[in-house]
């Protein structure tokens, strides 16, 4: 199989997929060889290729060899090693890491003190909108201002949707990389437990595959399924107050 067919099959390069299988410990290896002699890496390169392609249960066990119900106990086990390692692939910003990440945000919309972008995407079910004016505003969180009257608010405003728009880009290519989140049409009939397993694993593997550098590689580019604004919840005066001293010192 050409390299190019690897990455755009199993979203990973062959030496990425080697790595990752030798990173799982060997008894966490053992502990997928199912009864029937499949192995481990079959079993890894199936659920890597049912994550990719967001197919059916039946279509992915037919290309990889096996029945249905077998797929569906090699997809249950896979996950369940994955999620042993996910400390290894999601890491958040230590302490000392803050400056760099507060510059970082500062250079794309000037708003002072951001270490994160925070919102919500459509997976089957409907999860909780998020980075946007439903949030209440809080001292720990900056939300739009909603009806802007002055320049200044719409200053703000701007800037804060640009600097949003990172979480909406990695949203983007994470659903277009993974496939199986990207059908918001209720595609993924698996309990709630699993359905989170199921989107830690993309978010593992999608850490992986930028660490690796590996390129992105499909015919469809990438699309956010976004949750669209709504209503904002009411926030508290101290905390709206937080955001208009921001607003009056940096955006007048």
């Amino acid at each position: 199989m050409e390299e190019r067919h690897v990455i755009v099959t199993y979203r990973l390069d062959r030496a990425t997929i080697q790595e990752l299988c030798a990173q799982l410990e060997p008894d966490q290896m053992s502990a997928i060889r199912h009864p029937t002699g499949i192995p481990p890496l079959v079993q890894v390169l199936s659920v890597l290729h049912f994550l990719a392609s967001g197919s059916f249960q039946t279509t992915v066990a037919i290309e990889s060899g096996m029945s249905q119900p077998m797929f569906s106990n090699v997809l249950s086990r896979v996950l369940s090693v994955l999620l042993k390692y996910m400390r290894r692939y999601i890491v958040f910003p230590q302490v000392e890491d803050l400056p760099t990440v507060k510059g970082d945000f500062y250079s794309l919309g000037h708003i002072p003190n951001i270490i994160s972008s925070i919102d919500g995407t459509h997976v089957a079910l409907v999860p909780p909108a998020g980075g946007d004016s439903r949030y209440p505003n809080l001292s720990l969180l900056l939300t739009p201002v909603r009806n802007p009257r002055t320049r200044a608010e719409e200053c703000y405003n701007k800037e804060h949707g640009r600097t949003r728009r990172v979480i909406e880009r990695t949203f983007g290519l994470l659903k277009a990389r993974f496939r199986c989140l990207h059908m918001t049409g209720g595609f993924l009939y698996y309990s709630p437990k699993k359905m989170c397993q199921i989107i830690v694993a993309c978010c593992m593997l999608h850490n992986l595959a930028l660490r690796r550098q590996v390129p992105f590689l499909q015919e469809d580019g990438p699309e956010g399924g976004l949750v669209a604004a709504v209503e904002p919840v009411d926030s508290e005066e101290e905390d709206i107050d937080n955001r208009n001293n921001i607003i009056h010192q940096y955006f007048q």
